[in-house]
Parts: C-alpha cells; structure tokens; sequence
C-alpha cells in the first residue's frame, strides 16, 4: 500500500542533504501503488517529482507538488532466448543501484562491473545513461517498463526507443515527465569481456599484479578508486560528479590543447574529444576550496559538497562561478550533470 503525506522535508531524501519540503509525498511499492494513486486528486492535480536515491539532484527550494518515492523492489534472472551465453536481469525501480551490480558479480553475470558503486537506484538508470570508468547503462540495457501518467498504462521501451547519449536519454529530453520507471532489463553475459582500459583500473591491476582479472576484480577495484576519490554522502552532503564531461569539436580541442598542454582528454568518436571536467575545475584553482557552506571535495573537483548548513541556492550559486570561470580560462562551458529545481 502506498504511503501519502503532507509537508514532508526532504533532507533524508536528497545526498546533498538539503532541507526543503514537499507539499505532498508518497511513497510505492509495486505498480498496483501507482495505478491507484494516480487515480487520486493529488495526483492528478499537483505538478509531479519522481525520486529514487536522491543522488542527482540539487533542491534549490520548497516543492509544491507531488514528489513520488519509487521504492519498487525485486530482482529476477532469465536466460536470453536469443543467445545462450546471454542472461537478462529484471531490477525494480527502487533497487539501489550498487545492490544490483553485487548481485550480478555475485551471479558471475558480467558487463555491470565497471558501474560499481554509482549512487541512486534502478529505476533513475536509463534516464541518465549512467556511466563510468568505460561502461554507459547503455552498453547492457535490454529495456525498461515504465507508467505513463496521462494515460495510466504501462509501456515496454526497448534500447532503440530510449535514445541514449552520453548522460541522456529520451526521458530527459521528449518525454520528460511523462514516465514513471518502475523497472528495467539488462542483458548481461556469462562469459566475461574485461574492460579494464581505464588507467587507473590498469595502474590498479599492474600494482596488484593481477594479469587475468575477474568481474570481481574490476568491481573490487572501482569500488576503491570510487571511495579514495569521491565522499560518502552520508558523511558530507554531495551529489557525485555535479558536472558532465564537455565533448568538444577536434579544431576546437586542438586549438586549446595548444596553451594547455596538460589537458586531460579521451577519444569521443571520430570528430570529436572529451574534455576531463574535473581537470578544468582544479586547473581554475577550485579543487577542495570552501567558500560560505559549499565548495569542492578535496579529492576530486567535480564533486560540489554541503559542509553542514548550505542551501540549495548557495551550492548553485558556487557551480555559476565555476561555469563562469572555466568558460572565461579554456571557452568551454561546463553543463550541469545534477538536474535542479
């Protein structure tokens, strides 16, 4: 049954850890849950905000609306009838994200091993085509099942429907707000491709000595790499990376790669370069800097971080002054990876 409340905060709900309210707030646990609820004046009514871990996003103030906690758990494996050496795995909505790919390694289904340790849930997974260290959800999704909320029916997407791109999706973009994720597929292999051409999984590797690495290894190891650089939310408020890597035209990484020759980048297909963003930020000197409540983690630039008391405004206000000042260095514009409201 779902759980429907009035003026509830949010600080529990958010990593950054900002305490704004919500005028309505319910909690599902299964599709029936929303059916039902969507059914209800509040619901139909009131402008509406999805949330699964709370890991990507900057509350800048109170919500006036409906925010819906997808808590839809459950974990299942078939074997693919399409190829032998395939399994697909079937996540609810509100399993949390690290929990599924521990059950995958544990399984000894690969190719989710290299997404180790992001924050958030399942169901937030395609909408960001999460990624790291080599590996985008794209590269496993099967497909997702998903609410419509105008009509109250069920839709299946498959991968050609979502229309990913780097940290993006159709869901971010046509039919934003228009779906409710309640569960996804991924399609995972029994026999192991290691991807381990991220250097600091290769430094890692040669360090240990490890020649033939298994899942477990590689998800061992970006899990240690994840902690020695990034803070644990529930110690600092943060929401991860807070900014996408820019990808720039070759010309224009040429020209800047000419005055900063340092510059940290990767391949981004055949025209074009990722720029490291969080080499940009600490190159403009804002690498562990606290200004007021807010600032950068000490380990890793990218990472914008609550000391205690900050405000959504104020954090926003400080990535501005990042944006401005990457821009006015290197002419790149940073975008924000963490949605904001």
């Amino acid at each position: 049954m779902y759980l429907l409340k009035e003026n509830i905060s949010l600080k529990a709900y958010n990593t950054f850890g900002i305490d704004v309210k919500a005028r309505f707030f319910a909690e599902i646990f299964n599709e029936e849950d929303l059916r039902e609820l969507s059914l209800l004046p509040v619901f139909k009514e009131s402008r509406l905000l999805v949330l699964g871990g709370g890991s990507n996003m900057l509350f800048t103030k109170d919500f006036g609306g409906l925010v819906l906690k997808v808590s839809i758990p459950g974990i299942t494996a078939a074997r693919s009838p399409e190829n032998e050496d395939q399994v697909l795995v079937t996540a609810g909505a509100g399993i949390v994200w690290n929990d599924l790919v521990n059950y995958c390694v544990e399984q000894d289904f690969a190719g989710m091993e290299n997404l180790s340790l992001i924050p958030g849930t399942v169901g937030a997974s395609p909408i960001q085509n999460i990624g790291a260290y080599g590996v985008e959800l794209k590269d496993v999704f099967h497909s997702c099942t998903a609410f419509e909320i105008a009509s109250g029916k069920l839709k299946s997407f498959d991968f050609a429907e979502c229309h990913f791109a780097y940290r993006d999706s159709i869901f971010k973009n046509e039919l934003k707000g228009q779906y409710v994720i309640t569960g996804v597929t991924f399609r995972l292999n029994t026999q192991a491709r290691i991807n381990s051409q991220y250097g600091a999984i290769q430094a890692v590797l040669a360090d240990r000595g490890i020649r033939r690495p298994t899942i477990a290894d590689i998800s061992k190891i970006v899990a240690e790499i994840r902690v020695s650089k990034l803070p644990d939310p529930s110690t600092i408020g943060n929401a991860g990376s807070f900014f996408k890597n820019p990808i720039v035209e070759k010309a224009e990484f040429e020209q800047i790669i000419k005055t900063f020759p340092d510059l940290i980048s990767y391949p981004a297909g055949k025209t074009k370069v990722k720029l490291a963003a969080g080499w940009l930020i600490e190159s403009c000197g804002f690498k562990g800097i606290v200004e007021g409540n807010t600032g950068t983690w000490k380990n890793q630039a990218l990472v914008l971080v609550n000391h205690g008391q900050a405000t959504g405004a104020e954090v926003y206000s400080f990535s501005e002054k990042i944006i401005d000042t990457v821009a006015a260095k290197f002419g790149v514009k940073l975008e924000r990876e963490v949605n904001i409201l």
